[in-house]
């Protein structure tokens, strides 16, 4: 049994999610975006104003050349990221369906709309999907691993540890052994509803 407590403040953080959530759709009204189908598309004296904020390539590569230096490095990780996509997609797909959990949409995770900003050069534009994939493929993978967690193992750690998935927060106390037997099928349900 939860803590009337942790219960009352999970409520509240889920109030402050929404009103954070509305305040965030009020500063996309404020910039004048909307989407057409996937296409993000501003004002067109918007796009013209962002035109005249893009910085020229010969500039951007004069007061950047360590981007030069290190951008081999930074882009080789490509590869491991796909290998990494690949293998958890296949877990996914195979897995989940046996353990009736339903499946994670890459494309709530994974955005490519940033090389819709007229501000932005193309190297910017370049850089900007390949941070959006990574960042993407991180959130992607956690919510995979997250309901698997769920499923085998919704317990907390005794040790505090940083950057935790949002199920993690309703997961048993570490050493409620009760009170894992008894819920452990309720976990694995919400995992086909959720």
């Amino acid at each position: 049994m939860k803590n009337k407590k942790i219960t009352e403040l999970l409520k509240q953080m889920e109030a402050i999610e929404k009103e954070l959530n509305e305040v965030i759709h009020q500063q996309e009204i404020q910039f004048n975006y909307q989407f057409k189908g996937k296409k993000v598309e501003f004002e067109s004296s918007i796009k013209e104003a962002h035109k005249k904020l893009k910085i020229g390539l010969i500039h951007w590569f004069s007061t950047r050349p360590i981007n030069l230096m290190t951008g081999p490095i930074i882009y080789s990780m490509i590869i491991p990221m796909l290998i990494l996509d690949a293998c958890i997609s296949f877990y996914q797909f195979t897995c989940f369906p046996i353990y009736e959990i339903k499946l994670v949409k890459r494309r709530d995770y994974i955005s490519f709309d940033r090389h819709h900003l007229h501000y932005l050069n193309w190297i910017e534009k370049f850089h900007c999907t390949y941070c959006a994939y990574g960042a993407g493929l991180l959130a992607y993978i956690t919510e995979i691993v997250a309901r698997t967690e769920q499923y085998f193992c919704p317990i907390k750690h005794a040790r505090k540890v940083m950057g935790t998935h949002s199920r993690y927060i309703k997961f048993l106390e570490y050493g409620d052994a009760k009170n894992y037997q008894e819920n452990l099928e309720n976990f694995r349900k919400q995992l086909s509803k959720t």
